[in-house]
């Protein structure tokens, strides 16, 4: 039998040999790696390059990063970034057109005549008999900008080349510009990509538009999930723009023209606003040649002011309620500050300790013991983290249970976390989650791209994105039990339901 003194001695070696393995680790001489390998270039109109050379295969990632999304949005102008996502691939000047100047001629009599349709709109008493003609010749015209159009060109143009990647998505942070290519083709997407941006084309507006309004019918206003979650950020951001989603209001978009989405290009996507990350089999000196070439041709231009407004302090708990025929669904927000802040790794750290996973404290309680919830989970940096956000805790009450229940486990859970804090085990499970998450994420040419653009433009600095995973193996269980009783307080929280219609 193996003796306590011995057997302590063992237990000591093995200690020591975790703490040498993980000091020395691949992961170490990874993240060291990058930071070496990383070049950057900024061009004269502002526009920034980040180049990741890897050369174990022949295809290269793009990532173009737009400083904008729903958040630099005003009223009556809210979904307009994302309609410009999609207008994004309808072409140029030279792409996506059979002849640009007959084109335009017929894109200006539609912006034209729709101005007028909307003013006849907005008479006390609009005449229906001019409303009519008018409409009709709209139509008419419409028709006419269509023989001109040869679809999807760009993405034709993109697969013919090898790109399987093609790809754009707008947040309320950001609207970003996706592609994969072989790496014989990157002066191809330079040459395609500076067009969209020099020279773009709100060709099939009205079509895109009318898209994009039955997306919001569709996949929002028919969906109660979906309606829940817009009335909770009206109600929990009463003053920051991120209380409105990101496809917008159904008026505003009714009433955007093609002059409004030209405006918002020519604020908000010049270079000085854009970030480029490219991940692959590419030679960063020869990247950067290019891009003066291609992308130093776009005119230079002041970087947009940015949002001044901020959340004021919430005095009060605030609660919303939407009646469906729908499945009960509890929600609850509490306002957390935004990625750049100390307290953001932390807050991390409580969200997945507290509702991330099978293991989680809400998916043990809650479903697996008291079966009072199907699901509940937590959430960290919603609905986006640039900007001082929410952290979000979700329930969905099991037949025969409510919301009310679920609430008062979750506070419960809640509770123990601000006077008990966490254990050793559920700290250090975090902890080798999040960075073998980052670690995965790296691993990918594309999903490194996007690493590298978001930690540029949302965190400062694209080194940061590596100083995050020192601040996340830093948290202490006093750090977690410390936000949590700073920021989930009652006052600081807004509660979403779905209520049962009968």
């Amino acid at each position: 039998m193996m003796s306590k003194k011995k057997a302590l001695y063992l237990k000591l070696v093995f200690f020591l040999a975790v703490i040498v393995v993980f000091t020395f680790s691949p992961l170490a001489q990874t993240f060291d790696a990058i930071k070496s390998q990383v070049k950057v270039h900024v061009l004269d109109n502002g526009m920034k390059f980040i180049v990741l050379e890897r050369h174990e295969a022949p295809v290269v990632s793009f990532h173009v990063y737009a400083d904008v999304g729903s958040a630099n949005e005003s009223y009556g102008i809210t979904g307009i970034s994302h309609l410009l996502e999609h207008m994004a691939f309808k072409g140029t000047k030279i792409v996506g057109t059979r002849d640009y100047e007959l084109e335009a001629k017929i894109l200006e009599e539609l912006d034209a005549l729709y101005d007028q349709i909307k003013r006849e709109k907005a008479e006390p008493k609009p005449d229906p008999e001019k409303l009519k003609t008018m409409e009709e010749k709209f139509e008419t015209l419409r028709k006419k900008a269509k023989e001109y159009v040869i679809n999807n060109e760009y993405f034709d143009m993109m697969m013919r080349e090898g790109d399987r990647g093609v790809n754009a998505y707008t947040s309320n942070d950001a609207t970003q510009y996706i592609n994969s290519l072989p790496s014989n083709k990157v002066e191809f997407w330079m040459a395609m990509t500076s067009d969209r941006f020099l020279n773009p084309v709100f060709r099939e507006f009205f079509k895109e538009r009318d898209v994009v309004m039955e997306e919001r019918r569709l996949g929002l206003e028919n969906q109660p999930q979906r309606q829940l979650l817009e009335d909770f950020f009206a109600a929990a951001f009463k003053a920051h723009p991120y209380h409105h989603s990101v496809v917008g209001h159904m008026s505003d978009l009714r009433l955007i023209t093609r002059k409004d989405v030209e405006d918002y290009f020519k604020k908000f996507y010049g270079p000085s606003n854009l970030t480029v990350g490219i991940v692959g089999d590419v030679q960063a000196d020869e990247v950067f040649k290019m891009a003066d070439v291609y992308f130093g041709r776009i005119p230079s231009g002041p970087k947009p002011e940015p949002i001044r407004t901020k959340e004021p302090e919430q005095w009060g708990e605030r609660r919303v309620i939407v009646e469906a025929r729908s499945q009960p669904i509890m929600i609850v927000g509490y306002h957390c500050p935004d990625a750049r802040h100390k307290d953001s790794r932390s807050l991390e750290a409580m969200a997945n300790i507290i509702g991330q996973g099978r293991s989680s404290r809400l998916n043990q309680v809650l479903v697996k013991e008291k079966k009072v919830a199907v699901a509940a989970v937590s959430i960290f940096g919603w609905p986006s983290d640039k900007f001082s956000n929410l952290t979000g805790f979700f329930a969905v009450p099991s037949r025969g249970h409510t919301s009310a229940e679920c609430l008062e486990l979750i506070d419960e859970e809640i509770e123990k976390i601000k006077k008990e804090s966490v254990n050793p085990e559920e700290l250090t499970k975090f902890k080798r989650g999040a960075e073998k998450n980052i670690l995965n994420r790296m691993k990918s040419n594309s999903r490194m791209a996007a690493l590298l653009t978001y930690a540029d433009v949302v965190l400062g600095d694209w080194k940061l994105m590596i100083e995050q995973i020192e601040e996340i193996r830093a948290i202490t269980a006093e750090d977690v039990k410390r936000v949590a009783n700073k920021y989930l307080v009652k006052k600081n929280r807004t509660i979403g339901e779905i209520v049962y219609a009968k």
